[in-house]
């Protein structure tokens, strides 16, 4: 389990306005940090509490939620594993009414990992410029019964994550989520205003169709590779 750094979380709303309101995750991506992916929160739903965690482990000038490779071709899914344990044992602290998950390149692989771990504890998640982490996770297959809706937004232009990675989110998402996938023509690796109002639109319509009734417990545009 990697644990999650409680006193580097970047909070839209003091301690004593938390309780029993929707809370919405940011996760960066490679290399970067908790306020990477801060800059949406003026964006995002008012009656949501916004979280920007940071990721465990130092990578490069920043955090990683896993480590790399240098030939970015090994299976992440230990890595992904540890520190999806440690955010569900942090949320475990936390007592929101929902959650949803917004997660930028490595972050956004491990917005759909969370989903992997513990589908009943998720309304929803967005993944930009994401992919989806191979191997077998423990929740997969209540995942694929509870097909929570999931946001998949990439760009035409993006060099950085590798093209069987895309290709295997393609095959795999559709078997156990409901996807929407977005692609943008000419978006490198990062967030477009055309992809942010797509995002939106899906989470105007989570909250139309009454997505938000899943409990996280008792209790993010980064420079990420990937």
């Amino acid at each position: 389990m990697q644990l999650i750094d409680e006193s580097a979380i970047v909070w839209s709303a003091p301690d004593g306005d938390r309780v029993g309101r929707p809370l919405i995750l940011l996760l960066h991506g490679y290399g970067s940090h908790e306020g990477d992916l801060f800059g949406l929160a003026p964006y995002l739903p008012l009656d949501a509490v916004i979280a920007s965690l940071r990721a465990p482990r130092p990578a490069g000038p920043g955090f990683a939620w896993y480590d790399l490779d240098p030939e970015l071709n090994a299976s992440r899914i230990d890595g992904g594993d540890a520190a999806a344990r440690g955010i569900l044992h942090w949320l475990d602290t936390q007592q929101p009414s929902s959650v949803g998950i917004i997660g930028f390149s490595q972050g956004g692989a491990m917005a759909v990992h969370l989903l992997r771990h513990a589908p009943e504890r998720f309304a929803w998640a967005v993944s930009l410029a994401g992919f989806v982490l191979e191997g077998d996770a423990p929740a997969d297959a209540r995942l694929a019964a509870q097909r929570p809706p999931v946001f998949w937004g990439r760009g035409t232009a993006d060099e950085v994550i590798p093209s069987r990675f895309i290709e295997h989110a393609q095959q795999w998402l559709p078997n156990h989520v409901e996807v929407t996938e977005r692609i943008y023509e000419g978006l490198g690796h990062g967030i477009s205003e055309s992809e942010l109002n797509d995002v939106l639109a899906f989470l105007r319509q989570q909250s139309d169709a009454g997505a938000g009734h899943a409990t996280g417990g008792a209790g993010g545009t980064g420079d990420a590779r990937d």
